[in-house]
């Protein structure tokens, strides 16, 4: 199969244009004889000669222009996209996609999604809440907001919120029958909310002190999986319930 480089067709462009291949070269920043030299490799690989030169001129063969009526759109059509993939360095233009859970969405919403299209004007926004981790290249989205531990190692990751941390709360009704926990292990006697994850495992309350890591599988007769639920029964004095608060500085 024949493979003919870009630079070549826009060499005969250019002498075309000029009728000089110093000229031309010029155009393209390379040197006389390094443009002749691609000019006739070219001609080499289709077996024709494009271009008459002479000491006093410079013009296209017969087949030359053929070849360069053929060529031409294309090239303005690869000058055109990359026009276009330039405006992107300057001026952001399109859709962004983002896959995340609700509870992220609420926090980004007006600290986050709000600056940005208000800062630039020919851009869109996508938030598509889904409570699964999803792989968001295969997906087509842009980017993804995760909690950092579940950020895949080869991904690129920033920060996009304050620090947050989790703590056990429930209602002064159900705390009122109930004493207060002191430790992870107290929570093995108590009633608790309990996460379905969207594997459809059973998520384990996790602790740290110290730097040391403690998992509880907490009991309860109710299992959610939706945050705004979690509250309104923790609300309701039904059970214990995990949630989580920012540290802000």
């Amino acid at each position: 199969m024949l493979h003919t480089g870009l630079f070549e067709l826009h060499a005969v462009a250019a002498i075309s244009a000029h009728r000089s291949f110093r000229a031309a070269a010029t155009e393209l920043g390379i040197s006389p004889s390094a443009l002749s030299h691609a000019v006739a490799a070219l001609e080499k690989r289709l077996g024709v000669r494009l271009i008459h030169r002479t000491t006093r001129s410079v013009s296209l063969s017969e087949a030359g222009e053929r070849f360069l009526a053929r060529v031409s759109p294309a090239l303005r059509e690869i000058a055109g996209a990359i026009e276009d993939v330039n405006e992107f360095r300057d001026t952001p233009t399109g859709t962004l996609r983002i896959n995340l859970k609700e509870r992220a969405a609420h926090q980004i919403l007006r600290p986050v999604v709000g600056k940005f299209l208000r800062r630039y004007l020919d851009m869109n926004v996508e938030l598509v809440l889904e409570g699964r981790h999803i792989d968001i290249v295969a997906e087509g989205f842009d980017a993804g907001i995760r909690l950092a531990e579940a950020v895949p190692q080869d991904m690129v990751s920033i920060p996009c919120g304050p620090a947050s941390r989790f703590i056990v709360v429930g209602a002064p009704d159900y705390f009122a029958s109930n004493p207060l926990p002191r430790s992870p292990s107290d929570l093995l006697s108590h009633s608790c909310i309990r996460r379905r994850m969207p594997g459809g495992s059973l998520y384990r309350w996790e602790f740290e002190k110290r730097g040391e890591e403690i998992t509880v599988d907490v009991p309860g007769r109710l299992t959610l999986d939706h945050d705004a639920l979690m509250v309104e029964a923790a609300l309701e004095g039904l059970a214990a319930c995990r949630a989580d608060v920012f540290e802000v500085d």
